[in-house]
């Protein structure tokens, strides 16, 4: 499969074709791909045209300059991103298969996209959300304990349904959640996630949904099980959630990681301290519960424009 050169209306220097060759042959790169680094090489040698510099004299002040020229564009930070990365494969191709050249972009470093703030619910929309779930069949019971618990605790939907019965520690109010590395952490349950949890291991919710004999070594451990008696999938708890989030009329996508965000953001909103948001939620590193500070800074400017009598300038 030969490259649509033809196509391309500003044909590349030998270089880049060459670079193109290696990543569809050798790496596999897809035709969107090897297309978008068409695109992004052919801006770089372009504007190294205009300045007068050659591919082979470039030296890292240069790919600095060409940052700069990016970002004077108004190119976002993603876009940026993306050429760089391109800009810097060529060179790096280039002093891998020519003795004696030196890759200019080895110390540049590739700008970080900021992260998307994450998309916490309102406290009315998370009771909304929680009062969506009515009744006292054995679902009824499962389905609020699952909200309950992961708005209550931030839990992931994966420790959500990996909980067993020895994890729960029902009269300290503590709960064992295994998160990624198979990590071990103690999390504390609030009183509505207790008494759902309650509810639902009483005998009018869970013992309805155990089996005569359990088809799976584990099942008989969960805490959460489907109408059949197996442990629930996480698939099955996402729906119980997007199901709850439509019966309360949200319009937005609701998802088990949407009530994490939301614990989270809620719990700073109400002054608790980073460091135990960090722990509550397992997170490896600070920098990722520092996310919902941000958030929370944005729901503090708001309130503050919306409340404040001199907040905005009146006309």
């Amino acid at each position: 499969m030969a490259l649509d050169v033809a196509a391309d209306a500003h044909p590349v220097p030998v270089e880049v074709e060459d670079l193109l060759t290696w990543l569809r042959v050798e790496r596999g790169r897809s035709a969107n791909t090897l297309a978008a680094y068409r695109r992004d090489l052919r801006d770089y040698v372009a504007w190294l045209d205009d300045r007068g510099t050659a591919i082979a004299a470039v030296v890292e002040r240069d790919l600095t300059d060409y940052v700069g020229h990016l970002r004077a564009e108004g190119r976002a930070t993603s876009s940026v991103k993306r050429a760089l990365v391109s800009v810097r494969g060529l060179h790096r191709f280039l002093a891998e298969e020519t003795e004696g050249v030196a890759d200019p972009g080895a110390e540049i470093e590739v700008p970080r996209v900021p992260r998307g703030l994450p998309k916490a619910l309102s406290e009315a929309e998370v009771e909304r959300l929680l009062d969506s779930v009515v009744g006292h069949e054995p679902i009824a019971l499962r389905d609020r304990a699952i909200l309950e618990v992961l708005y209550g605790t931030g839990l992931r939907i994966g420790e959500l349904v990996g909980l067993s019965l020895s994890d729960l520690d029902l009269d300290a109010a503590l709960l064992r959640a295994f998160g990624k590395g198979a990590k071990e952490r103690i999390v504390p349950l609030g009183r509505h996630a207790l008494r759902a949890l309650v509810a639902w291991l009483g005998p009018g919710g869970r013992p309805t949904f155990e089996p005569e004999r359990w088809a799976r070594r584990g099942d008989a451990e969960a805490i959460f099980l489907s109408t059949r008696g197996a442990r629930l999938s996480r698939q099955s708890a996402y729906l119980v959630v997007r199901a709850a989030g439509e019966r309360a009329g949200l319009a937005r996508s609701i998802s088990p990681h949407v009530l994490r965000h939301s614990c989270a953001t809620h719990m700073l909103d109400h002054g608790a301290d980073i460091r135990s948001v960090q722990e509550l939620l397992g997170h490896a590193s600070i920098s990722t519960t520092q996310v919902y500070t941000l958030v929370s800074t944005e729901r503090l400017l708001s309130a503050y424009r919306d409340a404040h009598p001199r907040a905005v300038i009146r006309r």
